[in-house]
């Protein structure tokens, strides 16, 4: 288990279409969230469907594919690590961010199937 350190692995449907971004030097970063349901039965025994969202960032050829061929609705699985970061609002507030860096990205419904790493 030494070679687990840092691993998410992910299957759900997009909340929204990627926000694509040009950085200097020509790379691109694309940022999106994905939404994940977990289904079980409460005390009562009534069915229940818990919804998390995950903030998504992705690089390079992932973020020109991420162009291509995402958008709203979009059933993927992803593959990534967990990136912390903090900043300071308008207020001067310490607030704290965290995203999946992800490395592969595998496209489930609709259109084009495919991998990239």
């Amino acid at each position: 288990m030494h070679t687990i350190k840092n691993k998410v692995q992910l299957i759900g449907h997009l909340g929204s279409a990627p926000e694509i971004k040009a950085i200097a030097g020509g790379k691109k970063m694309a940022r999106f969230s994905i939404a994940t349901n977990e289904r079980y039965k409460n005390t009562k025994g009534e069915k229940v469907t818990e919804t998390q969202w995950h903030n998504l960032v992705v690089w390079g050829k992932l973020a020109d594919m991420a162009a291509k061929y995402l958008e709203k609705g979009r059933e993927i699985a992803i593959e990534g690590k967990l990136v912390s970061r903090q900043y300071e609002d308008k207020n001067g507030q310490k607030r704290y961010y965290t995203e999946v860096q992800v490395q592969e990205l595998l496209l489930l419904s609709g259109g084009h199937r495919g991998v990239a790493e």
